[in-house]
């Protein structure tokens, strides 16, 4: 029978996160019931509250980065147990698609399915419902929940000797920020690197920067406040606009500039790309993990500069991570002590309290929220 459960939601675009009572479906075949253990709070889930991310359907359920516990396990699926600790993945991957087997799960053909709220098998089939209408889930999973159903596709086992509210991390932020350094940009040692925008995403990106060996690592963003919790990761400058980042780059390249420049600001605008080609070197990289409207289109970039200085403009979803490989690798990076991941967060708040956590981020209060859950 289907249960009752406590997830925040909006109900429209612009709007605000509010926390309501939905019915959450029994697990069919391939899915499992997880109860929340702990969720981040990213940023991509405000760019649905404010309509830079248009999704198929309102009510709408955030949250793609969490962990927690299964509690139920749909028929014949074998592989699952009430009992295992898991992480989800907000990108599902099937292990079947064109993308998967070329080692790039990452872009897996489920992934089409991610903001239609629907399961992504049945696109009329809906797992939760608020008031008899359904409830579109974030990514398919919904991780501001209690407890929440998915597919099998978007969980990834762990052991459960690994704390569940550092494990919640993984699901996004970390392998987005820490893959966007080390897969996207190619970062080698000795490189200079700069990255723009320091939040939850900016932070594991100066972690992958210095764990590729890179031995200068600016970080730039407007908060000044940020400098010490950017060096805790791995920065070694820090400046307030890109402009003095690219001068410093540089000075100490010989003219050239950075190797590469890694755009994780929270609302990317085209200007912000034209930016970071100005400042990297001769077929250096621009690596753009950040997210604004994603229907804008346009950036001020010299072609000329493009073309005959042989740069390359890069893309990076979920930081080319692959789920199944790398959450289990960064987990166990983060219990050798190679990855920092308790220090992430700046702020624990409840279910209730996701719009504030919003406030909090936009004010500069919050660089990393985190839900827990009793």
């Amino acid at each position: 029978m289907p249960i009752t459960t406590r997830t925040s939601i909006v109900r429209e675009a612009p709007g605000r996160y509010e926390t309501v009572e939905v019915e959450l479906d029994d697990p069919r075949q391939g899915e499992v019931t997880v109860k929340l253990a702990a969720s981040g709070l990213c940023h991509s889930d405000d760019h649905v509250a404010t309509g830079d991310v248009p999704v198929g359907v309102y009510p709408y359920a955030g949250g793609h980065e969490g962990a927690g516990v299964v509690t139920a396990v749909g028929p014949d699926t074998p592989g699952y147990e009430v009992g295992d600790h898991v992480v989800f993945s907000f990108l599902p991957a099937c292990g079947k698609c064109e993308f998967c087997a070329r080692g790039m799960s990452n872009l897996c053909d489920l992934g089409a399915s991610l903001l239609t709220g629907a399961r992504a098998d049945d696109p009329a089939s809906f797992r939760m419902h608020l008031d008899g209408r359904p409830v579109g889930q974030q990514c398919g999973i919904s991780t501001f929940s209690e407890y929440t159903t998915a597919s099998v596709d978007s969980v990834v086992k762990i052991g459960k000797d690994i704390p569940l509210k550092v494990a919640a991390l993984i699901g996004c932020g970390v392998p987005t920020g820490w893959g966007s350094a080390v897969n996207s940009a190619g970062i080698r040692p000795g490189d200079t690197v700069i990255v723009m925008g320091i939040g939850g995403i900016g932070a594991n990106a100066l972690q992958g920067a210095a764990h590729a060996g890179a031995t200068t690592i600016v970080a730039v963003d407007p908060v000044a406040g940020k400098r010490d919790w950017a060096k805790k990761f791995g920065a070694t400058h820090f400046y307030t606009s890109i402009d003095e980042a690219a001068d410093y780059a540089r000075s100490i390249t010989n003219g050239q500039g950075a190797d590469a420049t890694i755009v994780t600001i929270g609302v990317v605008q085209g200007e912000h790309v034209g930016q970071a080609l100005a400042s990297i070197r001769k077929a250096g990289t621009v690596v753009v993990t950040g997210l604004g409207d994603i229907t804008a289109a346009g950036a001020p970039i010299a072609l000329g500069d493009l073309t005959l200085m042989q740069k390359r403009l890069q893309g990076s979803l979920f930081g080319e991570s692959n789920p199944r490989r790398d959450i289990p690798n960064l987990l166990r990076m983060y219990q050798a002590g190679q990855l920092k991941l308790d220090e992430l967060v700046t702020k624990t708040y409840t279910l209730d309290q996701v719009a504030e956590a919003y406030e909090d981020m936009h004010a500069g209060r919050n660089i990393r929220g985190l839900i827990v859950f009793d």
